[in-house]
């Protein structure tokens, strides 16, 4: 017996750029047990990586801020505070984020914790990010940092307290998902490691 609730009818590419842009004719089967016709569009740019990097020692969190074309069309912000983030292209997470945090940082940071895998844009994008956190001194900067030039990026580099980046949260200056939610879980646990419950 077959459970699946997914029929595909037809799919057909609608551009193959800088990703893959599909359009999916399925049937749905509903929880009425009857089944509905649906056309969706998914954008698929392959799987990636996020890390949030803390330094005790300060209190500092390290963010980068950059030029994002959809945000800029979307809300006419002209860059975006984010944690460093880039896509796998099949590299192994853990791997892909050690070089992506030395390219957009300069840190080169050999211990990362893997905490979860989150889809980010569920309704239309196929991607999920996996979110690791940190931990880095003075001592880790090898780098300029900046990001690559080649792939268009300019880079800023910013250590920020972690009390002050959420109130950055409060106030709209800090507005990407990724971010949010890697820092609020850092404040979480910090809070949960002083009061014991951890």
């Amino acid at each position: 017996m077959n459970d699946s609730v997914y029929r595909p009818i037809s799919e057909r590419v609608l551009a193959d750029d800088w990703g893959r842009l599909t359009k999916y004719e399925y049937e749905l089967r509903l929880r009425d047990g009857s089944w509905q016709r649906q056309t969706r569009e998914a954008y698929d740019r392959g799987n990636g990586a996020t890390c949030l990097l803390y330094n005790p020692a300060s209190g500092h969190v390290l963010l980068t801020r950059q030029f994002r074309l959809p945000v800029l069309l979307n809300g006419g912000l002209e860059s975006l505070i984010e944690t460093p983030a880039g896509l796998l292209e099949g590299a192994e997470p853990a791997t892909r984020m050690r070089a992506e945090l030395m390219e957009e940082t300069g840190y080169e940071v050999s211990a990362l914790t893997h905490l979860f895998d989150i889809y980010m844009s569920p309704g239309s994008v196929t991607e999920y990010l996996a979110f690791f956190h940190g931990e880095y001194t003075d001592t880790h900067k090898v780098g300029a940092g900046g990001g690559s030039v080649e792939e268009g990026e300019d880079i800023d580099v910013l250590e920020i307290p972690l009390p002050e980046a959420m109130r950055m949260i409060d106030r709209g200056d800090i507005r990407d998902a990724k971010t949010i939610i890697l820092l609020q879980h850092l404040a979480i646990r910090l809070l949960q490691e002083k009061h014991g419950t951890l």
